[in-house]
């Protein structure tokens, strides 16, 4: 995806009105809607089909749930985004999705504008919650780092150098801080934070800021 291309939207969710409703804002507001989807089956097959960068996704859905479509898409495209759009604040489904893949999660409560803003966030990596969710997510993060990682190889060097400034802004991604509050903070653009955190995911072979954040608790650095 470059600056100059639409950002590509997939929007699934079983209720039609929603769902074109949507997908019309997403349109008018100059993202590239590639496909919708009304079941979790047909939301698969579609956005293997429509390569999106933003999947926009009910977790409620027939057939198939959502947790397990994010699941299978972002295992098989761990570039794709998602963004859960849900009646449900329940912190176990918030966590699900989360664990599940999904880059935020915000309610349908939310306001045109909000959604239109999240999914732009979403498309640059920026983890997106509904206020009041990011600090529970944060918790889970915390949680999960406690727990041995199963990817983890033993034989890989421990920690691989990483400059002064990738640290920095790892530590400030840890502790849960947007891309545009750190490029804030640090008085820099926020493409060059893309590009710190980019290149930090390739040194430390991860694949996702899910990954770097849990990389980034378990040695610490969210209390430095």
């Amino acid at each position: 995806m470059n600056d100059k291309s639409p950002i590509k939207v997939m929007v699934v969710d079983d209720h039609p009105m929603w769902r074109d409703a949507v997908a019309r804002d997403l349109a008018e507001s100059g993202f590239d809607v590639v496909a919708t989807a009304g079941d979790g089956d047909q939301a698969v097959r579609r956005a293997k089909a429509a390569d999106p960068d933003v999947l926009v996704l009910d977790l409620n859905l027939p057939v198939k749930p959502g947790v397990q479509v994010c699941k299978e898409l972002v295992g098989h495209n761990p570039a794709l985004r998602v963004l859960v759009l849900s009646a449900s604040g329940e912190h176990a489904d918030v966590l699900e999705a989360v664990k599940s893949g999904a880059t935020g999660y915000l309610l349908k409560s939310a306001s045109t504008e909000e959604l239109l803003d999240a999914v732009r966030r979403t498309a640059v990596g920026d983890p997106v919650f509904t206020p009041g969710l990011a600090g529970l997510v944060l918790g889970e993060y915390r949680r999960l780092a406690t727990d041995p990682a199963p990817t983890t190889d033993p034989d890989q060097p421990r920690a691989p150098q990483l400059t002064e400034r990738e640290t920095e802004v790892l530590r400030l991604v840890a502790k849960g801080l947007s891309y545009k509050q750190i490029a804030e903070r640090l008085v820099i653009s926020h493409r060059t934070v893309q590009n710190h955190v980019q290149n930090t995911l390739g040194k430390l072979q991860l694949h996702n800021r899910v990954e770097l954040v849990r990389y980034a608790i378990e040695r610490g650095l969210d209390d430095a």
